[in-house]
């Protein structure tokens, strides 16, 4: 999550800096002079901006695999309804290794909570054993993945 302000504001993104974000959403490897002859900027500016988006938690630079390919089996969404405060089950869902995606909601669930196992099993175990366990947890409905059809990260400069 970005990080705020004082004022509680989340940082304000110019242009340029959405430039930059879409050229490293393009490859996250590219060379800073690369996308800098790209946005306008000398390679030390790029860098700059870089770190500074870095910093502020706007974005993040990392490897993203597909799970299949890395021995993950199964992905799963899984919705969750919590008896009491939110939180505390939200914060013990986001620090489970198989939880990549975790979103307090408005609607038929409180919690949606996206998990990548290995396989069947250690879906089930982690639904029954781990996540149907948690105190405030009242339901939980499993959505499989049968198969993924569209996955991207270039949302962020629409």
């Amino acid at each position: 999550m970005a990080t705020r302000d004082r004022n509680g504001a989340a940082p304000q993104i110019d242009a340029v800096s959405n430039a930059i974000i879409e050229q490293l959403q393009q490859d996250g490897r590219r060379p800073y002079a690369t996308i800098g002859k790209a946005v306008g900027l000398s390679e030390a500016a790029v860098r700059q901006r870089v770190q500074k988006l870095l910093d502020q938690g706007v974005m993040q630079i990392v490897a993203v695999t597909d799970p299949l390919t890395v021995g993950f089996r199964r992905q799963a969404m899984v919705g969750i309804n919590v008896d009491g405060d939110i939180d505390p089950v939200a914060d013990t869902l986001t620090a489970l290794d198989e939880v990549d995606y975790v979103v307090v909601t408005a609607g038929s669930f409180d919690l949606m909570v996206e998990v990548v196992c290995e396989d069947d099993d250690h879906l089930l175990d982690l639904v029954n054993k781990r996540i149907r366990a948690l105190p405030g947890v009242r339901s939980t409905e499993t959505f499989v993945y049968l198969k993924l059809r569209k996955q991207t990260y270039t949302w962020g400069t629409r």
